[in-house]
């Protein structure tokens, strides 16, 4: 199997990048995120790699970071969720708007991706719910090459704030939802500190 490629973007589709790796070309289906990340490189670009193996045929899907495809494999895991409907998650949502959706029990932000329906899109959350937390974390301290500096500190505070309650004796589930609410609540540029008050606030509820 394939986990990650590296190389030069020799093509690309509306869903898929010819990445020619070692003198081979592989046809890489990627969301529109990572479309539009690899779009901006220069020279040679990594991708991690899940292959999809079916009688039929051989599938490769790309990703900017392994978190990216942990959430890939995830998704895939609720029933009528596919690789086509989790790409399309990823490429309307971040992994953290996800995270948050899923701890929120939020169907709505969920719904906002191509493919999803309201039915959809309330098994997700809810099927979810109890497997999200410790890949939420994950994704909340994955600085993915697209962010810039500014998604990183937002990537770090969240993740401080979430490891400082569980810390305190909250479990992660609970800590999760807590911050999700709070980084809802006062913003991007919330600091640690103000992210662990105000999710004890939520969490004194």
């Amino acid at each position: 199997m394939i986990g990650r490629l590296r190389g030069i973007v020799a093509a690309q589709g509306e869903d898929w990048v010819i990445l020619d790796a070692g003198g081979v070309g592989y046809e890489v289906y990627c969301s529109s995120r990572v479309l539009s990340w690899l779009a901006g490189q220069e020279g040679e670009a990594t991708l991690s790699i899940e292959t999809h193996v079916r009688e039929d045929q051989i599938r490769l899907y790309g990703f900017q970071s392994e978190a990216e495809r942990q959430w890939f494999r995830l998704l895939q895991s609720v029933q009528g969720v596919g690789a086509r409907v989790a790409l399309a998650i990823l490429s309307t949502l971040t992994l953290q708007e996800i995270a948050n959706a899923i701890a929120l029990q939020d169907k709505a932000s969920m719904a906002r991706a191509p493919h999803v329906g309201p039915k959809l899109a309330q098994r997700i959350v809810l099927e979810l719910k109890d497997k999200a937390p410790v890949l939420s974390l994950a994704s909340v301290t994955a600085a993915l090459p697209a962010g810039g500096k500014g998604a990183t500190a937002a990537s770090t505070a969240h993740a401080e704030a979430i490891s400082a309650l569980v810390n305190l004796g909250y479990q992660q589930i609970q800590a999760s939802v807590a911050i999700a609410a709070a980084s809802r609540e006062i913003g991007s540029a919330a600091t640690t500190a103000e992210l662990i008050r105000r999710g004890l606030k939520e969490l004194a509820r």
